[in-house]
């Protein structure tokens, strides 16, 4: 009880802080009806009840959330069947929708309740989930590893084509994930219609891996685009990249500009990861900075 009480004042501070940074815009100008749909990703408010999740994102502003529906995620995925339909509602019910949902999904199995959250979330109106990750291992030869990813793809593409949704895939950063380096996912995914599965196109890793060659992989995945992910990273004094507000990171502008000149017109997601989210006493400083950030990022992408 006393978290809970703790949970609502936080809410309340940074609510009424919102206004004073001058980021809180109508839904329409947060992407409803317009050429983007913006989201943000709300692992760093998951603590927070399914209203209040959906109140706080409405009063920033947003068209929708992209919400973590995985082990220790905000939904659980064996009590999906309980909670997505009450988190759906909650959005509803403050104009939201859930524009992408995040899944610990990769395959076609009982372990990872595939065919349980998928079902749900069709059913429920989800029109897509960003997958779990493929993993190398580096002790082997690389490429025969693909034709290891290949055909767990290929049966939740048919599981996910039957169901009516559609898997994206994130580029990450680091030596071990698959996608890392662009090239290996647009071969992977050559097979497929870009309408049967996506690219989660995200600037920061793709800066992180790619630092000048970024518009390489961006043109490599672009006619299979189904959302842009927008966090900036910065190299710290140890050399390790960290996520740091945006505009304050390395991300070249020329990408804000290359993706308002592509037609790109689908879900732009925010990721705030900059501040401790494991700590409920920073729920008011996360939403300010969500809203600091969406305004700027509204701003690069021109619109008002």
């Amino acid at each position: 009880m006393q978290r809970r009480h703790f949970l609502k004042q936080s809410l309340s501070a940074a609510a009424a802080s919102i206004p004073a940074l001058g980021a809180a815009p109508s839904a329409s100008a947060a992407g409803e009806g317009g050429r983007y749909t913006f989201c943000t990703f709300t692992k760093v408010i998951q603590h927070l009840s399914f209203e209040e999740t959906a109140r706080a994102i409405a009063k920033l502003g947003f068209a929708g959330v992209e919400a973590p529906v995985r082990p220790r995620g905000q939904v659980l995925p064996e009590r999906v069947e309980e909670d997505l339909p009450k988190f759906i509602e909650a959005l509803k019910k403050e104009g939201l929708e859930m524009t992408i949902l995040t899944s610990g999904i990769n395959e076609v199995s009982a372990e990872q309740h595939t065919e349980t959250v998928l079902r749900t979330a069709a059913k429920l109106g989800v029109k897509r989930f960003r997958m779990l990750y493929y993993t190398y291992d580096l002790a082997r030869p690389i490429l025969p590893q693909l034709d290891e990813f290949r055909p767990r793809l290929r049966d939740l593409v048919a599981l996910c084509k039957e169901i009516g949704i559609k898997p994206v895939y994130q580029n990450h950063s680091g030596k071990t994930y698959f996608g890392a380096p662009v090239w290996d996912l647009a071969e992977l995914l050559s097979e497929f219609d870009p309408s049967e599965v996506g690219v989660a196109f995200d600037i920061g890793h793709a800066t992180i891996e790619g630092s000048k060659c970024w518009p390489l992989h961006w043109a490599l995945v672009r006619d299979r685009l189904d959302s842009v992910y927008v966090k900036e990273p910065r190299w710290g004094e140890d050399q390790k990249p960290v996520i740091a507000p945006l505009g304050e990171g390395g991300v070249d502008r020329g990408f804000y500009e290359l993706v308002k000149d592509s037609g790109f017109t689908g879900p732009v997601s925010l990721h705030i990861e900059y501040l401790d989210h494991d700590d409920p006493a920073v729920t008011p400083r996360v939403l300010e900075a969500t809203a600091r950030d969406f305004a700027l990022l509204k701003n690069l992408l021109g619109v008002a």
